[in-house]
Order: structure tokens, then sequence, then C-alpha cells
């Protein structure tokens, strides 16, 4: 039986001259593995002697080992080597058993994650489901807010719509009153003057032929003056003095007209009554040039030089300017106090010549300062009423040019060239931009500095900022001759 050997092995073969001996195996170490000796050699002389030592390196072993030896050595060669094959198998299973529970351990661990993950995911799931329950609550919130705000607005604009019809009432209302009272006083001179008629015919009846009551006392001026009243013009100066001595041979008809020495209007502008003669401040009736209208004006005749037609006024918050396209159009308030004059108005007034633009403010301090435009007017309806403005002059700033070229924008009416509607946010109508440097039709707040979500007071940006809303402020036109559109 032949087999490889696969350990280090040293042979001795020694050879006598008696006979021949048998080199037998040893185990060199144990840990190293056996070493066999198995070769027989003869001498074919005996008188000669030889010594062989042959070396082999160590080798470990790795595997089964095989040697090759006699019959009577077999069994026992086997029997180690089946021994040491079972040790390494025993000290395999062991290992691999070692193995397959640190194995066991580990698919419990991760069947514990499992389970783990499996509750998060279903946590997850109800998170999920919890959060899309949240989410649509919330959507369904959000859209009623924007319901009720928008109910909220439409209540707003009703409010707002209600408050300017009761404002125009108001000043419809005043007006009348004013009428009234003037029509009494003119009632009261009339009769005045014919008591005084009365009494000189009587003192004096063979200078002139009794003419009938009611043609020497009713003159034909009569309906013009009254007529002119009647639209809230300012009274003429109807100052009654002592009648010159041949007033009674003078024919009725002429005796009335020459109790005054000015013209009773109506006048083209401010100006012309101050050429008139009109030099006090006051309301007149004014009548544009190719414009069949009649409109009632405040003429400030006090500010330097005079002739001044004032186109807008704020000075007590008593007027809301927070209106719509029609009412801005028509004009609205109390001429002798807030009021604007209306866009129609302005457009025929500074439309008939070349006008100027003198706005003055005032601060919650008593500080004074002005901002003159050599040129002021406006384009028809067509186009919106767009501003056309001047050179600048004066010591308040400009905040006004940056509105030239740009139409009139209302609550109701967005002609501005911001995203949104400059009127909403600034609360009033203007010739906005995007928005606005002036705003003098906005909020009229006490005290200067404002609070408010947007800058909606009225305000001149270079004149105290836009969150400081001015005490006075006052648009009045004049003739500029010598300025051209």
């Amino acid at each position: 039986m032949e087999a490889a050997v696969c350990l280090l092995l040293v042979a001795t073969v020694g050879l006598k001259a008696q006979g021949p001996e048998g080199v037998g195996s040893r185990v060199v170490g144990e840990t190293q593995g056996f070493i066999y000796g198995n070769r027989h050699r003869r001498s074919s002389e005996a008188q000669e002697k030889c010594t062989y030592t042959f070396i082999v390196p160590q080798q470990k072993v790795t595997g089964a080992i095989c040697v090759n030896a006699k019959e009577t050595d077999g069994p026992l060669l086997e029997n180690r080597v089946h021994k040491q094959e079972l040790e390494l198998l025993n000290h395999e299973l062991l290992k691999q058993k070692r193995q397959i529970e640190t194995l066991q351990q580990l698919v419990e661990v991760d069947g514990g994650i499992v389970n783990e993950v499996k509750l998060l995911r279903k946590e997850s799931r109800n998170m999920n489901s919890r959060v899309t329950q949240l989410y649509m609550q919330l959507l369904h919130e959000i859209i009623r807010k924007r319901d009720n705000a928008l109910e909220l607005s439409q209540l707003e604009n009703k409010i707002l719509n209600q408050t300017a019809d009761m404002l125009q009432l108001a000043s419809r209302y005043k007006d009348l009153e004013h009428k009234y009272q003037h029509l009494v006083a003119i009632a009261n001179n009339q009769s005045t003057v014919i008591a005084q008629l009365e009494e000189h015919c009587q003192r004096m009846p063979a200078l002139q032929p009794p003419q009938p009551p009611n043609r020497v006392y009713q003159p034909p001026t009569y309906n013009r003056i009254t007529n002119q009243i009647s639209t809230n013009e300012i009274q003429s100066d109807q100052n009654l003095k002592a009648l010159p001595p041949s007033l009674p041979t003078m024919p009725p008809v002429t005796s009335v007209p020459t109790l005054t020495d000015k013209p009773s209007g109506p006048w083209r502008d401010c100006l012309q009554a101050l050429e008139d003669g009109h030099g006090t401040s006051s309301i007149y009736l004014v009548k544009p040039e190719n414009a069949n209208r009649l409109m009632q004006v405040w003429c400030d005749q006090r500010q330097d030089p005079g002739g001044w037609t004032v186109i807008q006024r704020r000075l007590d918050g008593s007027v809301n300017f927070f209106r719509n396209w029609e009412t801005y159009k028509q004009g609205f308030g109390n001429i002798d106090g807030e009021y604007w004059l209306g866009l129609e108005n302005i457009y025929w007034l500074t439309n008939q010549g070349n006008y100027k633009l003198l706005i003055t403010m005032e601060d919650w301090t008593g500080r004074k300062v002005f901002a003159e435009y050599a040129s002021f007017r406006l384009e028809p309806e067509s186009e919106f009423y767009k501003l056309r403005v001047g050179r600048y002059n004066g010591n308040a700033g400009d905040s006004f040019t940056w509105h030239n070229g740009k139409q009139f924008t209302t609550l109701d009416r967005d002609h501005d060239v911001y995203t949104g509607n400059c009127a909403h946010y600034q609360k009033g109508g203007w010739w906005y931009n995007a928005c606005a440097h002036s705003n003098l039709n906005g909020v009229w707040y006490r005290g200067g500095h404002y609070r408010s979500r947007y800058q909606d007071g009225v305000y001149w940006a270079e004149f105290r900022g836009g969150s400081y809303s001015l005490k006075k402020v006052t648009m009045m036109i004049r003739p500029n001759p010598n300025t051209f559109h």
C-alpha cells in the first residue's frame, strides 16, 4: 500500500558488514507529525560501512496522513489517521455549530427588527391618514375664511357706498340750506328796496305818472339773480346806500341794477371774478368756456396774487374721500370746507387755457410748505382723466411728477400700473402709478404719524414721508399765460 507522505521525515540508513539492519521509524514530534523509516539496504560487500543521512524540511499536516509501511504497521497508522480526522471533523462541527447559534441569534434579532419596522410602518400609515385629515380640515377652514373675507369686503363696499350717499345727501342738504338763507336775504333786500321806492313815490307824485305796482317793484333782472343764488353763487355786493334824488324820476326797470357796481357772474374762473372786483375769498359761480355747465367753486383771493380756483381741500377729516368713480367725476364735499371739485369740472376748467397748479400743505407742528407746477390739465374721461403737469417749483419737494401721465384710479376703476388696485390699499382716488409718492385724497389721520397696514394717509413723500398724515392740504389752479401745453 503506497501513499504520499505529507510529514517531515528524517531517514537514516546504515549498512554494516555483518548484515543488513532495518531503519525503524520514530516520531520526531507530536506537534510536527510522525517520522517513519522503511528502507532496508544490504551491502554487497561485507567489509565496507556506509552511512546516509536524509534531512527533509518540516511540513504542517493539513490533511490525511498516508505512509508506506509494512502490513504490520498499517492498522495502527490508519487508526491514528482516522482519529486525527475525527478530531478535525469534531472541531469543524463545533465551529459550525457555534456559527449556526450565532446565525440563530442574528435571525432572532432581525425578526424583532422586522416586527418593529412593521409597527413603525403601521404607525406611519396612521400618521399619514391623520395628517391628510388635518390638511383637509385646514383647506376647508381656509376656504371658509376666504368666503368670509369676500363677504366682509362686499359689506365694506356697501357700507362705503352708503356712507358716500349719506355724505352726498348731507352736502346737498347743506347746500339747500345755504340757498334758502341766500333767498331769504335777497327777499329781505328786495322788500327794503320796494319800501324805499314806495316812500319816494309817495313823496314826489307829480314828477312821474303813477305806474302799476307790479311793474314798479318787479325788475326783470330779479329772476337772473335768484337763479344764480339758487346754485349757491356768492351773493353780489348789494350795498344799499342812500338813493340819489333823481331816482324816483327814473324808470323803475333801471333803478335796481344801479344799486351794485360789480358784475354778478358767472365767470370763467376765479381770476376773472377777482378782476371784476370780487376780492373776497368765498363761493363763486363759474362757467368755463366751451362748457355748457355751471359749477360752484371756492375762490381763494387772499393767496398771493389771488384768483386761485380751489379744486381740492383737506382740513378736518369731515368728508370721506374713499369714493367710487362716479362720485370723483361729479365732485363731493362742502365747498366752504373739505371738498373735491370733480374730475369733469377740473377737466373743463384746465382745458380752456393754460393753468398752473399750486399745492399748499401744513403739518401738525404748523410748518407750511408749497409745491407749484408750471402747467396742469386733465385729459377727457375717454382717457380716464390722465394727468399732465409741468415743471416743479417750491420747498415741499416734488412728489407729484412721478404721477405725470397716469390715469385716475378709484376703488371700482383700476387704471394704475400696479398688479393690484392701489386705490384699495391707499383708501382714496388718485393718479396712482405703482402706487404713490403722494396721496392727498387718502385717509385724514389726526396727529401726523399714524399706524396702518398700508400707507393710506394724506401724505406727500418728500415732506414728512409716507407714514405722516398732513393736517391741511389745498390744491388750487390759476391761469398761467406764460406756459403752453
